[in-house]
């Protein structure tokens, strides 16, 4: 499935999500993600967030799609990374 996760986290926790988030997914934008996953990556990742936020101050964010070809995705301004691969 495809993934888009969004986080906002603490600043003392930041770099332990960032770190933890680019294991699994393409970094997009400042806290924001995207990628493939499978089903038991997604738990995963889950769990392993889970553990380093705080649930009463923190927050993830997960949006889902069977594919990334039904998400349409506009860039206004600039692109802060690319998910294009050159071969």
């Amino acid at each position: 499935m495809y993934i888009i996760l969004v986080y906002d986290v603490a600043e003392k926790r930041v770099n332990k999500m960032l770190k933890l988030c680019r294991k699994y997914l393409h970094w997009i934008q400042n806290s924001v993600f995207e990628g493939e996953l499978s089903e038991a990556q997604l738990t995963e990742l889950k769990y392993k967030a889970s553990k380093i936020m705080e649930e009463d101050s923190d927050s993830i964010i997960i949006f889902k799609s069977r594919n990334e070809k039904w998400l349409d995705k506009e860039i206004i301004g600039i692109e802060k990374n690319t998910t294009d691969t050159i071969l």
